[in-house]
């Protein structure tokens, strides 16, 4: 029997019972497909839900405020795909009347879209008979197939995708990828994969030949960029100081607190000179510094401290980007989840 049709019945007994499979809709396929890249779907499940109540139609993305679509998106992390979704929608709303794309290559027209979402939405919303790779499913296909090249290189990836258009069922092309990502997911999984009881053992290359733990192969990424951020909380009264990042780096267009970033660490005993801005010397009142924060990105390693200015007045004239905010209105603003999972944290 072939790996597609076991497969497929695998899931018939096993499928996630999820609201996106509840719909057809290609707009909230859409939307689950770029919330769930690189989270777990029991991460990402509650960001959908909110994404879509907050936006339920393309028409609610394409005219919301970015700053509202950022403050939903906060806690994902790649904020440049909320970005790349209210772009799509807006460029769907004026130069496709409000009609989303209904294939395949004009799926990918839209910004952030690649060749697995595009086949996600063109196979599961219009029976296009599409093979929806995502790194489940590349796993599923290195193993049955032995596959050595690594999966992350450009033969590697050619080599899966023609496996995959080759198990595809064309009769049902939505039902088959969601199989092999949930096969991927729940049963041939990165770790510790269920093999004495899986129904693909008999004909899968790597349990057959020892080298589950091996496959697949992927060339290794490259060393995160480590940087030192060192953020102001400067409170006055029952406001603080907030500033909006710039276009050209991570983060971009969210707010956070004013910050002094380096690419190499400050002594701890320099920090309170160091950090504390000249023009506020003269209105501190108490100062405290956090111990270190770490967050990782997939291409950074940022390495935090906090500064907790209390400040008995603020100067007449304040740096032009500074942004004195109510902090009961703090939570509106979308911010770093650094940020976030700090505020979590303390108490104002």
């Amino acid at each position: 029997m072939k790996f597609g049709v076991i497969i497929r019945r695998w899931y018939k007994k096993n499928k996630r019972e999820l609201p996106m499979r509840l719909t057809r809709d290609p707009y909230k396929i859409w939307i689950s497909e770029i919330v769930m890249q690189q989270t777990r779907m029991n991460q990402g499940l509650p960001y959908y839900l909110r994404f879509i109540e907050a936006f339920p139609n393309v028409a609610a993305l394409a005219s919301a405020p970015e700053d509202a679509v950022l403050k939903q998106w906060q806690g994902l992390g790649y904020y440049s795909r909320a970005r790349n979704l209210q772009w799509s929608a807006r460029y769907i709303m004026e130069h496709l009347g409000g009609q989303f794309p209904g294939d395949f290559k004009t799926l990918l027209k839209l910004k952030g879209v690649g060749r697995y979402t595009a086949a996600a939405i063109a196979s599961i919303c219009y029976d296009e008979a599409c093979a929806a790779v995502d790194g489940n499913v590349s796993r599923v296909i290195a193993r049955l197939y032995g596959v050595e090249d690594p999966v992350n290189s450009p033969a590697g990836a050619r080599q899966i995708e023609a496996l995959a258009r080759e198990m595809i069922d064309k009769q049902d092309p939505g039902t088959h990828n969601q199989a092999m990502i949930d096969f991927g997911a729940m049963q041939c999984k990165p770790s510790s994969p269920f093999c004495t009881r899986c129904p693909l053992a008999e004909g899968c290359n790597a349990y057959l030949t020892g080298r589950v733990d091996m496959l697949p192969v992927k060339t290794p990424k490259q060393t995160p960029e480590k940087r030192w951020f060192y953020f102001y909380i400067i409170i006055y009264k029952d406001q603080v100081i907030l500033t909006k990042r710039g276009e050209k780096d991570i983060w971009r267009s969210l707010y956070q607190f004013p910050v002094l970033e380096s690419k190499t660490p400050l002594p701890e005993e320099e920090l309170v000179n160091s950090l504390v801005p000249a023009p506020l010397h003269s209105h501190l009142h108490k100062l405290s510094l956090s111990g270190p924060v770490l967050h990782q990105l997939s291409h950074r390693t940022i390495h935090a401290r906090f500064i907790h200015v209390i400040m008995s007045s603020l100067p007449s004239v304040l740096p032009r980007d500074w942004m004195p905010v109510s902090i009961q209105n703090l939570d509106k603003y979308p911010v770093p989840r650094l940020i976030s999972r700090y505020l979590e944290s303390v108490k104002f």
